[in-house]
Parts: structure tokens; C-alpha cells; sequence
């Protein structure tokens, strides 16, 4: 392209001024070629840079709040758009975005198949802006609410950068009643006893009285109201705690007309901070080692309700004891949790001996089965007399639902079926029956020995089918089965629904016969506490003398029939009293050896697991761990195999170096304490959770620089915990950080390990409420400001969409053009200075050196041509006189030739 072509007339100027001045040598190449390039340059060539046509990227707000709005007009703005579209090489490009971005490879789809629980607007244009050609105009329209659930910082400047215009239509509803808890301000850390203050902004749209709840770590702290007047109303309290560790508020309002009930809880954490802690769960309410640990100066929260345990608790904690309680009692996402925080938040685990401990409290293949230092392995000599056990199974309909994995709840039943008969003895009987409406009998009574793989076959082939299930049924029909049996032990687990088991019928007397008669039942419940029939099925457990385990993950459901299976089926507690025998292990935790006690009243069997220590073993034939020390990751765990409370535990009790071995213990599982000048800093904006890590720079600067800090979390719903490593960025000498984003009812808990023995734990972390539905008007006010800035702007009429952005087409090579007329004008400077020139380019000097060829050729035939012989021999007698002595013939070498030539150009 040349905007400016008239200078092209420039050419023949500048032959005219050559034809009558000749003494300006225009004729010569490189004067000619340097008229071009000023010609050129005053033209202004210019060379395409960007395609024809515009990319037209249509995003469509898909989440729950845009929803309805979405799918009654998206059918008109496709048409319309399609429709205005002024040519071929305009192309439009559909695509939805909620929780995930979806780009519409069919123009026709209508569905979103994605989670519609938030609104991430900011992902979406970074999608749009990987996605766009850079070789060609694009323009961005957007159909949204304008509530974002996540801010859009840093798009302003790719938009211009890319000089891409976002335009936007928001969506409006029709205008309805609404209410919604803006926020609860309240600290994030507090000091044990401290009264704190705490805030629930609530606003609406309509003034009036909203009913409002408060709640701590789930339990209701009062009721009250809040006037909204102008939109607006706030609720203030103050609240005391005398433990540590962080305690949930949550705050839930109840008007009586809402449009939008997403909106009208929240919570938030506090932690209590109380120094290092030790959290000891106990049903001892006099726990013996309540008071060894106090005497040295430790903070000891007790636990006599394992029930209710969360995973605030574990905030401050530094080492977490379990004296004897079973694992069915502690709540599955606190037993969970236990990994994460040995392994990478530093804690420490004591597990300490007991009929309800170990492998004889259900802890086999439990989530802190992987944590002791010691193995609860199954052996056919330490088992007790034979078994028969009943498992009854739900096969309702709410069975064939699928769960994780792509697998149904049915099918994972199955498999803890299948996994309880892997562990049951050769001489144990089972039974197998699946229940609806009625009892069907899967496998009958049969000894386990040669029918293994039969029986397991069978039970992994039970279908869903039929209605709800009818508990008593299944009772009748598998006591029926097993009180037939002639062993030492009658067993039935019940796999029912929480939500969905019927027809009890007289099911109190018939566990009074079971009971009578020495057998026992077991509860598996999928579901929680809180299910319309949970309170039936605990009854059930209770009266039957067996346990109860709620799940909501069906996933875990194998583990749990398992855990049931070793406790009932397995014989791990030693009643019998055996002397105990040192090992020296003991010096790797005090640097001296202990004055052990000589023998004890009886303990938990179990095996040293590889790589771990055993400082105590039984001096019998077992030679068995009774105190077993080992790492994992960066915590620490013991397993003390023997009673210290109750029964079997009065020789351990009265050995006088109890106190100073609890307590030596105790501070090895503690760990090392994290010196000062280092923290954690947290900030929630939407969904994005930015973490920073502050430090003194010359305390930590050389260590960091050595080995980085690490950071990991673990994320997801308590009941199936992930755990991932983020990557730090560092923003400088003092500072590191990273950003993730929150998902709804989501509980986020991390660590930061600072090195091989320091680590700072944080959490839990979760949003504080169900951000789709929060509206923010400050959402709507950020993506104006953002159009604005990208020279975008409202569309109220959709063929505007296809206006083409400002933006250069031709790309000016004016600048190379100048660079090479500059260097042409040095040149012939160059040599019209110093009268070089390129021999290939001179004429006149090709001829003049032909010319003199030519002479040198005939010179040099003329020396070498020899004198012709005229006369004879001249006669003895007469004597000739002397003639002088001709110069000799030149030499034809290269240099002589040379000489020759430069002498005959002097003489010239």
C-alpha cells in the first residue's frame, strides 16, 4: 500500500536533473539506488498486518443467578447476531461460562454442562484472550447479571494491550423481595478468654424485621431480629472463649418473603490463640494422663465426647492423644484430617493401648492406619473362636445413585461386602442378604474355608432395586440365619440409608432376643446424624451392643466394613500379663535410656512397622512393640501399646517413671518451636484466597535462598480431602505469595514448611458465603469501569456488536527505509573521499586493464623471439674481434611481469 503515490513523480525529476547535469554522476548504480530510497520513503510504503473481517466472542453468563434471564432470550441474541453479520470473514464465536469456561462448538446447543455456582467472569476473558488472533480485529460481548465472583483485576491492561473493546448487555430481573447477610466482621485471631466483638450486616431491598440465628461450631447460640431501615441493618454481640484452637460462627436470617435463599447464611473463623496445645480424647473423665501433662507445664484440652470433635480443634494443636476410644466414635472427617496435620503441618499422634484401641477399636485400615509405627496385621493364631456374621444390605433405589469414581453406592457396598469376607477366618461362617420390601438371600449360611471366591462373587452382583428398605425384615431374616449357627460369636451388620429406612416394626424386642441370646449388630449408615431415620438406626446399634458408623462418602464404605470385620472377627488385646524387655531405642528420643517398668497387665498385639523404632517389646513369644516411635513427613507419631487407664492399666500406673516418660514423649511429638520473625497473611477477595508469607530478610533470607519454602494444602469437602503444592511467587526480598481460588463449601487447610523442622500450619479457610448469590453491586461497577477502559461500552442494539475496533491495518516500513538510506549516503560518501570504487562496477577500468594485457602480450613476444643465423664458421687463422655480450632475455615470472607492467604505466 502507498498512501502518498504523487511522489513517485520525484523520479522524473530527478532524471532530468541527471540528463543536464552530468557532472553529478546520477547515472552511476548507487546514486540511483539512493534516488529510489528517498522516493520510496517520502511515499511511505506500508505492508498488511492484520486479516479481513472481525472476530465477534459472544460469553454468556450461565450461572444460577443469570440462569432464567439466559434461557429466554439466548435463542433471540444467537438470530440477531447471526443474522447482522456483514460478511464471510466475520466470524462469531459462542461461549458459556459459569464455575467452568465451555466453549459452544454447535450453535444449536442449548445446555450448560458445567457447576452453576459461580460466576467467573475474570477466567472467561482470559479464555477469550488465549483463544483470540492477534493478526486479526476482535471485539468481546458479554450477557451477564454483573456479579463476578471473583475480581477482575488485571484484565483492564490485556484488553488494552490487545486493543480488544469489551462490550457488555447486563441482565436484569424483575425486581423482588430480597434479603441477604452482607457480612460478618469478625477477628481472625483472638486470645483465650478475650471478649471479642462480632458484626452480621444484613441488607434488602424492603425495611422491616428479619429473624436471625447464631451459631458456634454448630451449635445455636441465640435468636434475635434486625430492623432494616434504608436497605440496611446490623446485629452486634460479643462472645468469650476459654479454649484454643478456631471455632466456626455461622449466622442464618429467615424472612418471611426472600427471593434468593442462597444468600442468607455465613460463616466465619476465629481462632483462639492459647499457645501449644495437646488435645487428649479420652472417655476417662478422670484421664491419669490429664494431670502428668499439666505438672510439666503443658496446656491440655480433654475431649470426653469424641463426637464432637472438628477439625477447628486441631488449629494450636500440637499433639493429639487417643487414649482408648474406638474409631467409630470419632467423627470421620476429624480422623481424616489427622494425616494432613502430622504429615504436613508438623503435628504429632500418640495412640495409647486399650480393648477399644488399636486394631480391637476398629483403627485397621482406618485413614490413620498409614500414621502408627505400628501394624495391626491380620494372623490366623491371634484370632478368636469362630465367627458367624450376617451382613444385611439396603438395595433400595437410592442405591443405583453413582458416586465417586463413576461407581454406585450399590456397587461400593459390594465391595465392603466382598472386603469383610477377604478378612474373615477359614472356620467363620457368613451370610449374605440384600433387603427391600422383603429379604432375599444372597448367599446362605456357609463356611467361609472353600467357598471364598464363591461367596465374594455373589456379593459383588447385588443390583438396586425395589423401594426403601424394611429394617425389621432384614433383622428377622438375618438373625434367623445366624442364631442356627453353633460358634462362640454371632455378628450382623446392618448397610442401611440415613434418610430412607422403614418399617422398624417391633424391633426393640427383637434385639432384646439377640442380645439374650449373645448376639450383637452393627449399624453402617450412609448419611449423617443430622438424617430423618439416624436416630433409629444409632437406637439399633445401641440396643444391639454392637457400633454405629455414619458416611456421607460412599467411597469409604469398604474401609468401614473392614474396621467392623478385624474388631469383631480378630482377637488383638492380650489379657494376659507379660515383662517387658528394652531395646535401646529409647535414645533416639531422650538421649539416655528409661527405667522401664518390668511388666505389665496386658496390651494391644500389633508389629513393628519398617523403618520405624521400638523402644519397649513384650518378653514373650510375640516379642511384640509396647512403645513404637516413627516419622511421617514432617510430624512425628508413637503408638503406646499397652493400658495407661482402666482396666489392665494398674501396673503401668503405678510405675513411678510414668510422669517423666509422658512427658518426654509428649515434647518429642511436639516438635520444635518456629522462631520469631516469620508469619502468614491471608485475605479472601470473592474467591481468590491470596496467601503471603512476611519474614525478616536477614533472619530467613540466606535459608530461603538455600531451600525454598514449601507450600501445601489440602482442599476439597471433608469427607474426601486432596492434597496439592502450590508454587510461590516472590514478590520481593520479604515477601512470598500465591493466590487459589475458593470453591463453595469448600474447607481449605494448610501448611508451610519452612525447613526439615519448622512449619507454619493456617486454617481452616472457607468462603463465607455462597458467592453466586451475594449481587455485590461493586461487581457491576468493576465491569463498566473495565468496558470503559477497553473502549467498550453498553450495546442495547446487538448489530452494534459487529463495529470494527479502531485499529491500524497497514504497518509502515518508512523507519527500515531511512536506516538504509542512511547507510547508502555513508557509502558513497565513502567513496567519493577516497576514489575506491567496486571493480565489478567500473567500466572504464575493465577496458584500460584489457588494453594493457594486450600490449604486455606483444612486448614480451618480442624479447623471446631468438636472431636469425647468417653466416659459417670463421676459419682458425683469422681472429675475430670481441663483441660485447648481450643482456640476457627477461624472466616471464609472475613478479617480473608485474615490474614490467607498473614501468611501461610510468613511462607512459
Amino acid at each position: 500500500m502507498f498512501p502518498y503515490p504523487q511522489w513517485f513523480l520525484l523520479l522524473l525529476f530527478f532524471g532530468l536533473i541527471g540528463w543536464y547535469l552530468p557532472r553529478l554522476e546520477l547515472w552511476r548504480p548507487r546514486r540511483i539506488l539512493l534516488l529510489a530510497l528517498i522516493t520510496l520513503i517520502l511515499v511511505d510504503p506500508r505492508i498488511k498486518q492484520l486479516k479481513d473481517g472481525l472476530d465477534l466472542w459472544v460469553l454468556i453468563d450461565r450461572s444460577a443467578s443469570a440462569e432464567k434471564m439466559v434461557d429466554q432470550d439466548i435463542d433471540e441474541w444467537r438470530g440477531l447476531l447471526e443474522k447482522s453479520r456483514p460478511s464471510d470473514a466475520d466470524r462469531l464465536h459462542f461461549i458459556d461460562y459459569a464455575s467452568e469456561v465451555v466453549t459452544q462448538t454447535n450453535i444449536e446447543t442449548t445446555t450448560y454442562p458445567g457447576s452453576k455456582n459461580l460466576s467467573r467472569t475474570a477466567l472467561a476473558l482470559e479464555n477469550v484472550l488465549a483463544l483470540s488472533d492477534r493478526k486479526k480485529r476482535s471485539r468481546i460481548l458479554i450477557f451477564t447479571d454483573g456479579y463476578s465472583t471473583e475480581p477482575l483485576t488485571g484484565i483492564s491492561e490485556k484488553l488494552q494491550a490487545m486493543e480488544i473493546p469489551l462490550d457488555y448487555r447486563l441482565l436484569s430481573a424483575k425486581q423482588t423481595t430480597d434479603y441477604q447477610i452482607r457480612q460478618v466482621k469478625i477477628p481472625k485471631r483472638t486470645q483465650r478468654g478475650e471478649p471479642f466483638l462480632i458484626e452480621i450486616d444484613v441488607i434488602g431491598n424492603q425495611d422491616g424485621e428479619v429473624p436471625i440465628s447464631i451459631y458456634r461450631n454448630q451449635q445455636k447460640l441465640g435468636e434475635s431480629t434486625v430492623s432494616i431501615q434504608q436497605g440496611h441493618g446490623q446485629l452486634k454481640f460479643t462472645d468469650r472463649i476459654t479454649q484454643g484452637g478456631s471455632f466456626q460462627y455461622e449466622a442464618r436470617i429467615s424472612p418471611a418473603e426472600d427471593a434468593h435463599a442462597g444468600n442468607n447464611r455465613y460463616q466465619a473463623w476465629v481462632e483462639v490463640h492459647s499457645g501449644p496445645r495437646v488435645l487428649l480424647i479420652s472417655h476417662y473423665t478422670d484421664d491419669p494422663l490429664l494431670p502428668i501433662l499439666q505438672n510439666q507445664g503443658f496446656e491440655v484440652q480433654l475431649i470426653n465426647d469424641p463426637l464432637t470433635l472438628t477439625l477447628g480443634q486441631l488449629s494450636g494443636c500440637k499433639n493429639v492423644i487417643l487414649n482408648n476410644v474406638p474409631a467409630h466414635e470419632i467423627p470421620s472427617p476429624f480422623l481424616k484430617a489427622l494425616n494432613f496435620f502430622v504429615s504436613e503441618q508438623g503435628g504429632g499422634l500418640l495412640m495409647v493401648g486399650g480393648k477399644r484401641s488399636f486394631g480391637s477399636g476398629g483403627y485397621y485400615d482406618s485413614p490413620i492406619d498409614s500414621l502408627l509405627p505400628v501394624s495391626m496385621e491380620l494372623k490366623n493364631d491371634h484370632r478368636k473362636l469362630a465367627v458367624a456374621m450376617a451382613i444385611v444390605m439396603d438395595r433400595s433405589g437410592s442405591m443405583a445413585m453413582t458416586a465417586s469414581g463413576g461407581r454406585s453406592k450399590m456397587q461400593l457396598a459390594n465391595e465392603g461386602a466382598a472386603r469383610a469376607v477377604e478378612l474373615l477366618g477359614m472356620q467363620d461362617l457368613i451370610t449374605i442378604q440384600a433387603v427391600d420390601s422383603k429379604a432375599h438371600i444372597i448367599v446362605p449360611l456357609m463356611n467361609v474355608s472353600a467357598n471364598r471366591a464363591q461367596i465374594i462373587n455373589r456379593a459383588r452382583s447385588i443390583q438396586s432395586m425395589g423401594g426403601g428398605i424394611f429394617v425389621y425384615e432384614g433383622l428377622k431374616s438375618g438373625w434367623n440365619s445366624l442364631k442356627k449357627a453353633q460358634v462362640g460369636q454371632r455378628h450382623m451388620i446392618l448397610f442401611t440409608d440415613a434418610a430412607d429406612s422403614e418399617q422398624p416394626g417391633n424391633y426393640k424386642s427383637l434385639l432384646k432376643e439377640i442380645t439374650a441370646d449373645g448376639g450383637t449388630v452393627s449399624v453402617i449408615g450412609l448419611g449423617t446424624r443430622a438424617d430423618s431415620d439416624a436416630a433409629f438406626i444409632e437406637d439399633v446399634a445401641k440396643r444391639g451392643n454392637g457400633r454405629i458408623f455414619f458416611t456421607t462418602d460412599a467411597a469409604t464404605l469398604p474401609n468401614i466394613f473392614a474396621q467392623e470385620t478385624v474388631t469383631v472377627a480378630r482377637s488383638t488385646f492380650i489379657e494376659d500379663s507379660s515383662a517387658t524387655q528394652a531395646t535401646g531405642g529409647w535414645f533416639e528420643i531422650a538421649n539416655r535410656d528409661a527405667k522401664w517398668l518390668d511388666s505389665i497387665d496386658g496390651y494391644n498385639l500389633s508389629y513393628l512397622k519398617d523403618g520405624d523404632t521400638a523402644a519397649l517389646i513384650s518378653a514373650d513369644e510375640y516379642a511384640a512393640p509396647l512403645v513404637a516411635t516413627g516419622r511421617r513427613g514432617i510430624g512425628r507419631s508413637a503408638a503406646i501399646s499397652f493400658p495407661l487407664g482402666g482396666e489392665f492399666s494398674q501396673k503401668a500406673r503405678d510405675w513411678q517413671q510414668l510422669g517423666d516418660f509422658i512427658q518426654t514423649l509428649n515434647r518429642w511429638l511436639m516438635g520444635e518451636r518456629t522462631p520469631p520473625g516469620i508469619g502468614i497473611r491471608t485475605k479472601i477477595n470473592g474467591t481468590l484466597l491470596t496467601i503471603d508469607l512476611l519474614y525478616d530478610d536477614q533472619e530467613w533470607g540466606d535459608r530461603f535462598a538455600a531451600t525454598p519454602p514449601r507450600i501445601v494444602l489440602s482442599e476439597g469437602l471433608s469427607q474426601s480431602p486432596t492434597k496439592r503444592e502450590l508454587t510461590w511467587e516472590r514478590i520481593s526480598p520479604e515477601r512470598y505469595s500465591v493466590q487459589i481460588h475458593l470453591k463453595e463449601e469448600q474447607m481449605l487447610r494448610g501448611a508451610i514448611q519452612i525447613s526439615d523442622q519448622y512449619t507454619l500450619p493456617f486454617g481452616p479457610l472457607v468462603l463465607g458465603s455462597s458467592r453466586e448469590w451475594a449481587l455485590d453491586p461493586e461487581s457491576i461497577e468493576e465491569l463498566t469501569s473495565l468496558s470503559a477502559a477497553s473502549q467498550g461500552r453498553p450495546l442495547l442494539d446487538l448489530p452494534d456488536a459487529w463495529q470494527k475496533p479502531l485499529r491500524k491495518d497497514y504497518s509502515s516500513i518508512q523507519a527500515w527505509l531511512l536506516s538504509l538510506l542512511l547507510v547508502g549516503i555513508l557509502f558513497d560518501a565513502l567513496i567519493t573521499r577516497t576514489g575506491w570504487s567496486l571493480p565489478s562496477m567500473n567500466l572504464a577500468w575493465l577496458k584500460k586493464t584489457a588494453k594493457q594485457k594486450k600490449s604486455f602480450k606483444q612486448t614480451q613476444r618480442k624479447i623471446q623471439k631468438p636472431e636469425t643465423q647468417t653466416s659459417l664458421q670463421p676459419s682458425p687463422e683469422k681472429k675475430k674481434s670481441p663483441r660485447p655480450q648481450a643482456d640476457p632475455p627477461p624472466q616471464t615470472s609472475d613478479s617480473a611481469r608485474s615490474r614490467f607492467a607498473r614501468a611501461k604505466r610510468r613511462g607512459k
